[in-house]
């Protein structure tokens, strides 16, 4: 997810060209630019929220100076004085990254689940579904949670074969717990996918699903954490994060949801789907869901970027919520 942004007087900034070889119709453009946002977080910032310390390596050299490239660049369109102020790409980059770029959502909401993750491993967790997925690296990252842990990674076929194509050119071997279950959420039931993988129903699971539901139509989000309600022991947990319906209505959305969103209708994914924070709890409750926690953009604020002075702050009108399996 990267913004469209429109300048006074200028044609809007938008990629030069698509540099992804997938299958477009079906792999998600979001993937590679998510694991890019990690991978410059990684590398660059200090203190980190979130050491990804593989994403840099899940990318291609072309992607990566794909990516450096076009960034540095759209500082000119965006805002072409503090760009003339900029000695070098690099400077424009940092820049677009903790200004403009919504890499403050990916490390923040990827720090929270696997905060999360850690304290349910110690509670006797023994199962983590990542829906998914994309190019995930906390099975190759994080060995000793791993060992621990079956992981299963649910995603769209065409965005896993592409995925370990990639490990395969990196050449890391795959861990015994991995296991790729393969699913369209618009079309196929999570349960259904996992019910024919080595997923077993009666132990602890921990369920995390990122950066999917508002791409969803609401009846696959409600079907989708039903399913997986019914599929996982008591006490499970899962990871959600969602916008509030405010960004939906160009009264109430702030300026960078409204342009992130123009953006990710243009190249065909389009955000479609909020809820109201205020009524989550009882709309889960139906599905066998109890809320537990609702983070607020306030309070992810709050939480990972206090004091910070390089322009981080939680991305406006996305909330992160835990709930728990009843």
């Amino acid at each position: 997810m990267i913004f469209w942004l429109h300048t006074k007087g200028k044609e809007p900034w938008k990629p030069a060209k698509r540099m992804i070889t997938m299958d477009e119709n079906r792999v998600k453009h979001t993937a590679p630019l998510l694991t890019y946002f990690r991978a410059y977080h990684a590398v660059h910032d200090a203190p980190k929220i979130f050491d990804d310390f593989l994403a840099y390596h899940l990318l291609t050299e072309q992607e990566r100076a794909f990516f450096d490239q076009q960034f540095a660049t759209a500082v000119k369109i965006i805002d072409p004085v503090h760009a003339a102020s900029c000695p070098d790409e690099a400077t424009a980059l940092a820049w677009f990254m903790h200004a403009i770029a919504p890499l403050s959502l990916a490390i923040s909401r990827a720090r929270y689940t696997e905060d999360l993750l850690e304290k349910a491993v110690r509670e006797g967790a023994r199962q983590y579904i990542i829906l998914g997925a994309g190019m995930d690296s906390f099975a190759f990252r994080c060995p000793e949670l791993v060992e621990k842990l079956q992981v299963f990674e649910v995603d769209h076929p065409a965005t896993q074969a592409h995925k370990r194509s990639r490990l395969a050119e990196v050449g890391w071997p795959q861990p015994l717990q991995l296991h790729f279950v393969p699913v369209d959420f618009n079309h196929e039931s999570p349960a259904a996918a996992l019910a024919c993988s080595s997923y077993d129903r009666e132990s602890p699971s921990f369920f995390s699903w990122l950066g999917v539901t508002y791409y969803l139509k609401r009846e696959a989000v409600i079907a989708t954490l039903r399913a997986i309600a019914s599929l996982a022991p008591a006490g499970s947990t899962i990871i959600f994060d969602y916008l509030d319906k405010d960004a939906f209505f160009s009264a109430t959305a702030a300026r960078s949801i409204q342009v992130g969103m123009e953006y990710l209708r243009n190249i065909g994914e389009p955000m479609i789907t909020g809820f109201e924070p205020s009524t989550l709890a009882e709309e889960l409750d139906p599905l066998g869901l109890r809320l537990q926690e609702n983070l607020s953009p306030a309070d992810i604020d709050e939480r990972y970027f206090r004091d910070r002075t390089d322009g981080y702050h939680a991305y406006e009108h996305m909330h992160f919520a835990r709930a728990v399996v009843e």
